[in-house]
């Protein structure tokens, strides 16, 4: 089958053989110590096929951790669990940057270092519940605000681990900063009532971002970089009142990095204002806020968020996207990219496996029994 789903696509250094991307997905399989084990690599190398691989947010130090079973990439054993992925990936011809996140106060004391409070610009608590170490869930605590110094040595843990992570073996590496964690509670109001130079205005609440970004930039290339953002999202936090002049500017700026791509992951609510009553998916392709950010960036941008097949090829048709990417039938479909290009339906995936556990619902999903997929296979 014609789909421009199947083209190849330039994202800063890298010419991707298709433009399915796998997004990044929490799985929460790490070993004892947080590194990526034989099963971690077998599952990735699984999904090698995907014009990139987006690793799951990995934390960049102890304190970043927010969930049990999340790998790092701040020690010797992670690292070179992370290298066993990346060899795997590469065997197959495969290309895979690391995501690098810290959760913020999306946390507990009961996974900080010495049992601390999570840090987050200011003393406000997330509402909900987060997931202890045991996988039960108890109401989040009201975070520590952090000071200049400790927003500076976080920075620092960034380039530390943008650097650990090329000592993997990575291709590139994407900064988290949508979903609610540390970076978008700085740019959001609802998590950041700081008076100094990292509160109050829009550029003083989108300081970190660039701080942090311009650190990583000491290490990788801006062709091997980028950057996930989710302007109209509400996960672990609430709505920014006018996410335009906000998103609109953090955008405008990064255009001049020369960033390999933005990753703009989608929401319910439209550009319009206007929330459908069903599920994402139910947006047009007109509805999509990449429709409106493509105005101001014009680098490589992926799209995310409950997209499918026709979508996505319209996405891309249309100029607003250059690549879109998919999760959870990434999950339960490891040639989801030949399917897609194929018309062939995904497997069902099976929320319940999503997060903890072993090899079921994670690389015991069959691949399309066909002698084609055999053939690139071995």
């Amino acid at each position: 089958m014609n789909s421009v789903l199947a083209t190849p696509v330039t994202l800063g250094s890298h010419t991707l053989q298709n433009r399915i991307i796998m997004a990044p997905l929490t799985r929460m399989r790490a070993g004892s110590e947080l590194e990526p084990t034989a099963l971690n690599a077998d599952y990735y190398r699984q999904r090698a096929t995907a014009g990139l691989i987006i690793t799951e947010a990995t934390q960049i130090s102890q304190q970043g951790q927010g969930y049990p079973g999340t790998p790092g990439i701040y020690t010797a054993k992670q690292i070179e669990g992370w290298k066993k992925v990346t060899e795997a990936v590469h065997e197959q011809g495969g290309t895979i940057f690391l995501q690098l996140w810290h959760v913020g106060r999306i946390s507990h004391s009961a996974i900080q270092p010495n049992k601390q409070l999570p840090v987050a610009p200011s003393a406000l608590a997330a509402h909900g519940k987060v997931m202890l170490p045991d996988y039960s869930r108890v109401e989040f605590e009201t975070p520590q605000a952090l000071m200049i110094e400790g927003i500076k040595a976080i920075i620092k843990d960034y380039k530390d681990a943008a650097q650990n992570a090329k000592t993997a073996g990575f291709d590139g590496v994407e900064i988290h900063g949508a979903n609610g964690y540390l970076i978008e509670q700085f740019l959001r109001t609802a998590s950041n009532q700081r008076t100094d130079p990292y509160g109050g205005s829009i550029e003083n609440r989108a300081k970190i971002l660039f701080e942090i970004l311009e650190a990583v930039l000491t290490i990788w290339p801006s062709g091997d970089t980028g950057i996930r953002l989710s302007p109209l999202g509400t996960a672990n936090i609430a709505a920014e009142p006018d996410p335009y002049p906000l998103y609109d500017y953090v955008i405008k700026n990064l255009q001049q990095y020369n960033l390999a791509y933005l990753h703009i992951i989608e929401s319910r609510e439209s550009v319009a204002g206007t929330r459908p009553p069903e599920h994402e998916t139910n947006l047009t392709v007109e509805d999509l806020s990449v429709k409106h950010f493509r105005t101001i960036y014009k680098n490589p941008i992926i799209a995310a968020g409950g997209f499918d097949k026709q979508k996505a090829e319209a996405t891309i048709e249309k100029g607003y996207a250059d690549a879109v990417a998919f999760g959870r039938h990434f999950i339960s479909t490891p040639d989801l990219p030949y399917r897609l290009i194929n018309g062939i339906p995904a497997n069902p995936y099976d929320r319940s496996t999503f997060y903890g556990g072993s090899s079921k619902g994670y690389t015991d999903y069959l691949p399309s029994d066909t002698a084609e997929y055999a053939e690139r296979k071995n």
